[in-house]
């Protein structure tokens, strides 16, 4: 059966030459990068190489990325760090604000907080899923240690307004983080021009390995590390750096800041492709979820009237094609997206949605099979008694 894969949101495969730059350090030089010999000295050099890429694709410098095992644990170390800083100083700024459509990393990372030492408070967004700046100000108070507000959703891939983000964060004292891992190598993310704190990326999403990621430290802030060890990424994330993970982050990287340009156009017109031959091939029942002009070029959620998303979605993977409901981390859950009920939308429209995550390899061919696949499916659906 013809496979096509269009779920690049959840997960993107590995690139031949991420690799093939990750084997000798899998197979070969096996040295444990703290070693002064020359085999920790090689993984020493391999991980510097690879924060310098990483730092090169988000113009941060080099001693501004701290390795994680995820972009998950960085927006726990982004969070939690902060809140923990913030309460030591002698203005002891102790609280949260981020928004109802945030990653469950940050979401479920903000309900674990001890809410009798931190206040958290979520902003509410618009039926375009874009966050409230109104709502996002009143929550900002003299307390407010961080705001914590994504780059682009991981549901409907719309871009937030994060250069007014920061300025409100700003006019209050605060920090500011971005959970930027749905951004990175699809939008030029540039930390000075965006004036962040705090950024997380992954490595997975831009095809390099699951297991590896990264926080944007920007210097001089102040952080509390997550995980209490060693010495290493400057004493702010401590265990033997997975070395393997991170030099493909840093390959996966470098590839992204070579191919994002020509990449990001050329998929963005086969989304544009997908969704304009469904909304006009299946008339009056197909809805586009969130702003159509504000978002990545990757990513587009629809809604399909009258049918289940769940029941669409299995009926695409026997088909051979692979799509989600909403983001990979609540797979299995019986609740309905987050993302789309935050955004106000009715709950037969939630229900009937899909998310289509399109990527480097994905072709015309592959998108018109699809339009194909997904109308007869509708269609039979839609004739169930």
């Amino acid at each position: 059966m013809r496979r096509i894969y269009l779920d690049h949101a959840a997960t993107t495969p590995l690139d031949p030459e991420v690799l093939d730059a990750m084997l000798p350090y899998l197979r070969d030089h096996f040295g444990n990068p703290s070693s002064v010999h020359s085999f920790g000295q090689r993984a020493r050099g391999a991980i510097d190489e690879a924060r310098a890429r990483v730092a090169s694709l988000v113009g941060a410098r080099d001693s501004e990325i701290v390795f994680t095992g995820s972009g998950t644990e960085a927006d726990n170390l982004a969070i939690v760090g902060a809140l923990q800083a913030g309460a030591a100083t002698e203005a002891a700024r102790t609280d949260l604000v981020t928004s109802t459509i945030e990653h469950h990393a940050v979401l479920n990372t903000a309900r674990g907080l001890d809410r009798s030492k931190h206040h958290v408070a979520l902003a509410k967004v618009s039926d375009a899923g874009v966050v409230d700046l109104h709502a996002l100000d009143a929550a900002i108070t003299a307390a407010t240690a961080l705001v914590s507000v994504m780059f682009a959703n991981n549901e409907t891939g719309v871009l937030q307004p994060l250069s007014d983000v920061v300025r409100l964060a700003r006019s209050k004292g605060a920090l500011i983080h971005t959970d930027a891992v749905q951004g990175l190598g699809k939008v030029r993310l540039d930390v000075v021009s965006l004036d962040v704190d705090l950024m997380t990326v992954s490595a997975h999403k831009i095809h390099g390995p699951k297991g590896a990621g990264a926080l944007y430290v920007r210097s001089g802030t102040r952080m509390t590390a997550l995980i209490r060890g060693g010495s290493q990424e400057r004493n702010r994330r401590a265990g033997t750096e997975n070395v393997a993970g991170i030099v493909g982050l840093g390959k996966a990287a470098e590839l992204a800041q070579a191919r994002m340009v020509q990449d990001t156009r050329r998929i963005e017109g086969l989304r544009n492709r997908l969704e304009t031959a469904l909304i006009e091939g299946i008339p009056g029942r197909v809805t586009r979820n969130g702003s159509e002009a504000n978002r990545i070029a990757t990513t587009g959620s629809l809604s399909f009237k009258g049918v289940s998303g769940e029941d669409l979605l299995i009926a695409l993977d026997l088909a051979g094609i692979a799509v989600s409901t909403g983001a990979a981390c609540a797979a299995g859950s019986p609740e309905p997206s987050h993302v789309l009920k935050a955004m106000g939308l009715p709950r037969e429209r939630v229900n009937g949605s899909l998310r289509f995550s399109l990527g480097r390899s994905t072709t015309a061919d592959e998108i018109d099979h699809t339009v194909e696949a997904v109308t007869l499916a509708v269609d039979q659906l839609r004739a169930r008694p």
